[in-house]
């Protein structure tokens, strides 16, 4: 469960409470219950690597805001925000997040591109991340919920190096979706060339 938080910086036109009461609205209570997890991670990672724990916990609340849309709803938004035209071959797996952020802006008035972008990015990452963009990225993949094989290592490379965690996170999920024969969206196979091909292992000797 997220511990409440008093928002002091005028990010957001809701109080923490209020905030949390607009995502339950959108989503189912598991679905909203993740959220809060993630939220809660994400705090802990961004106290522990100097980022502001207030944006870390606004974006990681509302990481998953747009996640039981209709597909309508993100098609019709591709087609009239001129958003990349690549995205309607792609589904909800990548709009969640990509076009998600769309409607968090039109709904919850929030501009912050800080926190927007580190929506939009957790679905797909990018070749260059904030270090918000991969405390969202791995507070999704590591909360306290989540099980399946490779977790716990993912966990402990995180708290070592943020940027381990995030080549380890998008080394798995490429190799998922090849082994599912799933098509592959661009930006993630950017994350991948970017991270894997210039971030280093923790434990090489070029690592520091």
């Amino acid at each position: 469960m997220s511990k409440p938080i008093e928002y002091q910086e005028g990010l957001v036109p809701f109080s923490h409470t209020e905030l949390m009461a607009k995502v339950a609205a959108q989503l189912t209570d598991s679905r909203y219950q993740h959220c809060l997890r993630v939220e809660q991670t994400a705090r802990q990672l961004a106290a522990a690597n100097g980022v502001d724990v207030e944006l870390a916990s606004i974006a990681g609340l509302l990481h998953d805001y747009a996640k039981q849309r209709s597909d309508a709803t993100f098609i019709k938004l591709i087609k009239t925000r001129g958003l990349d035209p690549e995205l309607l071959l792609y589904g909800n797996g990548v709009w969640h997040g990509v076009v998600g952020a769309e409607l968090i802006k039109n709904e919850l008035g929030i501009k912050n591109e800080d926190i927007l972008n580190a929506i939009r990015r957790h679905t797909v990452g990018a070749a260059y991340m904030t270090k918000l963009d991969q405390i969202v990225f791995m507070a999704d993949f590591i909360e306290p919920a989540r099980d399946f094989p490779g977790v716990e290592q993912a966990r402990q490379l995180t708290a070592q190096s943020l940027a381990a965690g995030v080549r380890f996170q998008i080394q798995h999920t490429l190799a998922y979706l090849i082994g599912k024969g799933a098509p592959v969206y661009p930006q993630t196979l950017a994350t991948y060339n970017a991270w894997v091909g210039h971030v280093p292992a923790l434990g090489s000797k070029s690592n520091n």
